[in-house]
């Protein structure tokens, strides 16, 4: 949730990805119910049963609607209820979620999970490692494993290493405890680069340490205003607190002396469109700030503009949020040629539209891509082309569910080539990577007045104490 967006999170935005009612492993195994299937997968390859329960996500965007966020609850609780007896629950949750009323939607998830279950039954917890890790998810968890990877490609991986310990502490193999310390940092550090690479193998390291259960990095979601937000690390050990703590310190340190080598590296516009080498092969842009992943539109025109400004050839961008202009090209028609306004619809953070004479090249219906591992709705999707003399060969993608841009295949499953392009702009801060990069020439992350201020010192904080890096030299 990003707290400071306006547009609140409805049912709608649950239900234009997917809703399932225990069926998500059944009904979409490829898309979002994909983890589902995986899980059910090695659980019953064990000989176990499954209770599967609610499957839904949607798009980052303000607090969820108070009633909506308190019917996806009570929905598991009531399937928990009909389920019983269990001897584990395992949970994958973001762990940034928040609801008029509810600063924390995971810790009151998993602490209304123990009051139904009591306190002899294993609750494991797997998050994105863009948590807000809370004193309630821990108090009422048995154990918790966040994601190690930026983007976010080992959430079966994590998964697996969830449900493992899991049974062995319902066997009483295991008793895990869990240390943390907090980091006192907030920042966004992809793992495909260093410093953060060689981090995440230290984190692994450490895990091979004897009665070293799991250890996990949570990274924290810089638009979330809650009081627990930030960067913090802990450790799972088997019933050895001193070591947890030694070790959730020394690897906290550790991160916190990285802290200059992984500020954010963002460029301007024009210095990303100088960058631009015709013939060389595609300079991938990132539209860091207009990302839908952190809360964005996914409207913004500020790199648009510029391209169409300095004539800008051979280039691709998207994928745009615009229903109207969707349903203006729906209406045209394929091979159609008109006058569109484009993008800057949902406030100041979008820019203004951009009026450009265009193409209809393609439009295709329940247009999906590849998202680290599963596949992701866009809804109805358009190719447009410049068509009013400024650019040879610019594409503009426009998508009517609002989402990032994670598989190249946003792109080619409408018929655009990418290998031959000298640009590409994705509207993405870092999921994007793991298709685009081995397309690449070069991925620059682009800095725009977008949704997203990556000026992580200035951002508006009103509950989450300032007592933290960059704000703060030393908050420690």
């Amino acid at each position: 949730t990003n707290t400071f967006a306006a547009t609140p999170t409805g049912m709608a935005a649950f239900e234009e990805i997917g809703v399932f009612h225990g069926d998500a492993s059944v009904r979409e195994p490829a898309g979002a119910g994909a983890f589902m299937a995986y899980l059910r997968g090695i659980i019953e390859a064990d000989g176990h049963q499954v209770a599967e329960s609610l499957c839904t996500l949607a798009q980052p965007a303000g607090r969820t609607v108070r009633h909506v966020y308190e019917a996806l609850r009570d929905e598991i609780l009531a399937d928990l209820r009909a389920a019983l007896p269990v001897d584990c629950v395992q949970l994958l949750l973001h762990g940034a979620m928040a609801a008029d009323g509810y600063d924390d939607c995971e810790g009151d998830l998993i602490a209304h999970i123990r009051d139904i279950v009591g306190p002899q039954v294993a609750i494991g917890v797997e998050l994105d490692l863009h948590c807000h890790f809370t004193a309630r998810m821990q108090a009422a968890s048995d154990i918790i494993i966040a994601f190690k990877e930026y983007p976010h490609i080992d959430t079966d991986a994590r998964g697996r290493e969830l449900y493992a310990l899991l049974l062995d502490t319902a066997g009483g193999r295991l008793r895990p405890v869990t240390a943390v310390h907090d980091c006192k940092m907030v920042g966004l550090w992809p793992t495909t680069r260093e410093p953060m690479r060689s981090f995440v193998s230290a984190m692994e390291a450490a895990e091979r340490q004897p009665g070293v259960l799991s250890v996990s990095l949570g990274h924290g979601f810089p638009w979330g205003d809650v009081v627990e937000a930030g960067a913090k690390l802990w450790v799972v050990t088997d019933n050895d607190p001193a070591l947890a703590r030694s070790l959730a310190d020394a690897l906290g340190r550790r991160f916190w002396d990285l802290r200059e080598a992984m500020r954010p590296v963002t460029i301007g516009v024009d210095q990303a469109i100088d960058s631009i080498m015709p013939g060389r092969g595609p300079l991938v842009l990132a539209d860091v700030a207009d990302n839908p992943g952190g809360g964005a539109a996914g409207d913004s025109t500020f790199i648009l503009r510029r391209l169409l400004e300095r004539g800008v050839n051979n280039t691709v961008i998207g994928c745009l949020w615009d229903l109207g202009a969707v349903h203006t090209c729906q209406s045209a028609g394929e091979g159609a040629e008109l006058d569109l306004r484009i993008g800057g619809k949902c406030g100041p953070a979008s820019g203004d539209p951009v009026d450009v004479r265009v193409k209809v090249r393609a439009i295709v219906a329940d247009h999906t891509q590849s998202a680290l591992g599963t596949r992701e709705r866009l809804g109805t999707c358009v190719w447009l082309e410049v068509a009013d003399g400024r650019c040879q060969g610019l594409h503009i993608v426009l998508s009517s569910i609002r989402t990032q841009t994670y598989g190249a295949d946003a792109f080619t499953g409408l018929g655009i080539g990418l290998a031959d392009k000298d640009c590409i702009v994705v509207k993405s801060t870092q999921h994007f990577h793991a298709e685009f990069a081995p397309l690449a020439r070069e991925v620059l992350y682009v800095s725009t007045p977008g949704a997203m201020n990556f000026d992580f010192a200035t951002i508006a904080y009103k509950r989450r104490s300032p007592d933290y890096w960059p704000r703060v030299a030393d908050p420690h």
